[in-house]
């Protein structure tokens, strides 16, 4: 089997990732942070810091924490590469689809990612203007929706 030429595409059977490694390394290399509100079926609701650093070729220092507690930041290096495979979804079970969006960060057109599975699926929404993690995504399951939404996107 040959390696497909396009760099949006891990492996064989997965849809199309939104943006290539590429894409990513040059939105984030420098650093930055986003914030993210996570809102539980129950009516929880939190916020958390995704913070990346030393960035170079390969990848870069990826923290997290809860948004009020930065002395809890874990962290571990991660790929470019690593961080595209993570849209890389089933052909058989996913469809995507172009779509505008009202968000905390404005009007954005996306690649919405819709993804099947056995306890209900999970919906992606990839903001072209800002390479990297959803700007929000839902994940439906027997306890209800949990709602993943980016809040602010501060560059380094």
């Amino acid at each position: 089997m040959t390696e497909n030429p396009d760099p949006h595409v891990v492996a064989e059977g997965l849809l199309p990732t939104p943006f290539t490694a590429a894409e990513i390394r040059d939105a984030l290399r420098a650093g930055a942070v986003i914030r993210v509100r996570i809102e539980e079926p129950d009516g929880t609701t939190t916020e958390r810091i995704n913070r990346f650093s030393a960035g170079d070729d390969d990848g870069a220092l990826l923290e997290s924490h809860p948004a009020d507690a930065p002395e809890a930041a874990k962290g571990a290096r991660v790929t470019w590469r690593e961080l595209q495979a993570h849209a890389a979804f089933p052909a058989d079970r996913s469809t995507v689809a172009t779509q505008m969006i009202e968000h905390p960060l404005g009007r954005l057109e996306c690649r919405r990612y819709d993804v099947a599975d056995e306890d209900g699926g999970t919906v992606f929404w990839f903001a072209l203007a800002h390479p990297g993690m959803p700007v929000r995504y839902e994940t439906t399951d027997a306890n209800g929706t949990t709602r993943t939404t980016v809040l602010a996107i501060l560059k380094d």
